[in-house]
């Protein structure tokens, strides 16, 4: 059964425009076609209150739509090996947050539901916190309806008071 996953991407050390690029063609062969993509936006980076650099450089932003008959868990873990194809070992992170060469993120796969322990939890717990997720998605999908909460892509970005 073929779904739509929707993928952020975000970096902020190296050429993100770059890593997107392959990670976008590495995404077609290993995951799924990518039906669309949103532009990419500058962002600033989010900073761990633990993390003793205060400031790290901006981060490039955006969300593809993918077509993938991919279950969850395999589909998260071609995203984490095209991670380390590009130079992204989680394993080897010290500190959430930290900037990074490539960051993949499964956001939603439809309107699945998925809770911990199971990984990957879907949606992606803190979607509607993050107007640089959310920005993104209403421009390829604005209708999409969080199956937790009920509510558009465009109505939770409404509410971050971006939309």
């Amino acid at each position: 059964m073929t779904r739509r996953a929707v993928v952020a991407l975000g970096a902020n050390l190296g050429d993100p425009a770059a890593s997107f690029a392959t990670a976008l063609a590495l995404i077609g062969e290993r995951i799924g076609p990518v039906v669309a993509r949103s532009a990419w936006r500058r962002t600033p980076a989010l900073v761990h209150p633990d993390d003793p650099v205060r400031v790290h450089p901006d981060y490039l932003n955006g969300v593809v739509l993918v077509d993938s008959e991919l279950e969850p868990e395999p589909l998260l873990a071609a995203l984490h090996g095209i991670e380390l194809d590009l130079g992204r070992d989680r394993a080897r992170e010290t500190r959430p947050w930290q900037p990074r060469v490539i960051d993949l993120d499964l956001i939603a796969l439809d309107d699945l539901m998925r809770d911990p322990p199971r990984a990957p939890v879907l949606p992606h717990p803190r979607l509607h916190e993050r107007d640089f997720v959310l920005g993104p998605l209403v421009e390829l999908w604005p209708d999409w309806r969080h199956p937790r909460l009920g509510r558009t892509a465009a109505e939770l970005l409404s509410a971050l008071g971006q939309g």
